[in-house]
């Protein structure tokens, strides 16, 4: 399994992602490729000595945040994220993963590889935590701020074979995001997209609220790109605000008195805590792209890029693009004015 890794995608790039890197290919057995600036790389892998080797393939350029995604292709034709592009579409690697720009990723994923007949728009899905053994994925959770009622529908059909196809789920239940769990609730878009999904060969539960998404209701949710994204870092910022709030608790002499009493527990605590950071669950797999490339969060730590090259290398030996590519024609979802 060969992964091509965006080394200057992310805020902590390139340190924090070729130690993810170098994790990812002791932990799982990949294979990694970092694509960047070489002289660059090279000098952040000597620091890490003991690595297991990485190959770096160079790509002088970088396309920061703060660009417009469509002028920065257009200028920056060897950036790291489309020279990563490039190795996926020439088969010299089986996914791609990127901490960096998610527009320039999307762009060049496009651009480069096209997307799966009968997808519209490809949508970027989120692994979450729930309360229950089985974990929820929210999509679209940031590559379309506007969509229209098809592509919900689309949206939850490629949420439904990742949800198979992955994580082993049979009959995924799909639900829509919203504001009330009653029928007849929600914006334009949600009640048209909802009679889509009543349609649809799809075990459709009905609306979600933003407070069960985490109680398991539902093994598929689906919402807009900018709903999606508002609720992913509304969720991510909560937790990682609980951790500091306990770490606020147990400092000082009363806190260590109370973390000498814990300590038989601490490995409960830690099991706990992971469950619901969301740097554990890597990145979003940018679902309807003809080939499988996997989008973390800019602020992704060494950690956080490690799980993500995981879930990258789950959706390639899982063959999740060969999946989506045989079942998505065939589900008469066609575009609409």
């Amino acid at each position: 399994m060969r992964i091509a890794v965006d080394a200057m995608g992310g805020d902590y790039a390139p340190e924090a992602v070729v130690a993810g890197a170098i994790a990812a290919a002791r932990d799982l057995g990949v294979e990694i490729l970092l694509v960047g600036p070489q002289a660059r790389v090279r000098d952040v892998l000597a620091r890490h000595r003991g690595a297991p080797p990485l190959e770096v393939v160079d790509a002088p350029e970088v396309i920061e945040m703060h660009e417009p995604p469509a002028m920065a292709l257009r200028r920056k034709k060897r950036a790291s994220v489309v020279v990563a592009i490039e190795l996926l579409r020439e088969r010299a690697v089986d996914a791609v993963m990127t901490a960096g720009h998610t527009g320039a990723a999307m762009g060049a994923a496009m651009l480069g590889l096209g997307r799966i007949p009968g997808v519209d728009r490809p949508a970027l899905a989120v692994v979450l935590p729930t309360k229950t053994e089985r974990p929820a994925i929210l999509l679209d959770v940031g590559a379309n701020v506007d969509c229209k009622p098809h592509h919900l529908l689309q949206f939850a059909l490629m949420g439904s074979v990742y949800a198979g196809a992955v994580q082993g789920v049979a009959s995924p239940r799909v639900g829509i995001l919203n504001i009330g769990v009653e029928e007849g609730k929600g914006s334009e878009l949600t009640l048209a997209a909802t009679d889509l999904l009543r349609q649809a060969a799809l075990n459709f539960v009905g609306n979600v609220e933003a407070r069960d998404v985490f109680n398991g209701v539902a093994d598929v949710i689906v919402c807009d790109g900018f709903v999606g994204n508002v609720a992913i870092k509304f969720g991510q910022g909560l937790a990682l605000a609980i951790r500091d709030i306990v770490k606020g608790e147990l400092a000082g002499l009363r806190g260590k008195l109370l973390l000498f009493y814990l300590t038989p527990l601490a490995g409960r605590v830690r099991r706990m805590y992971r469950r619901i950071d969301y740097r554990e669950y890597g990145g979003a797999p940018l679902l309807g792209i003809d080939g499988v490339v996997v989008v973390a969060h800019g602020s992704s730590n060494a950690r956080a890029i490690r799980n993500a090259i995981r879930v990258a290398a789950e959706a390639a030996s899982h063959r999740l693009v060969d999946q989506l590519r045989s079942r998505m024609p065939h589900l008469g979802v066609t575009a609409q004015p």
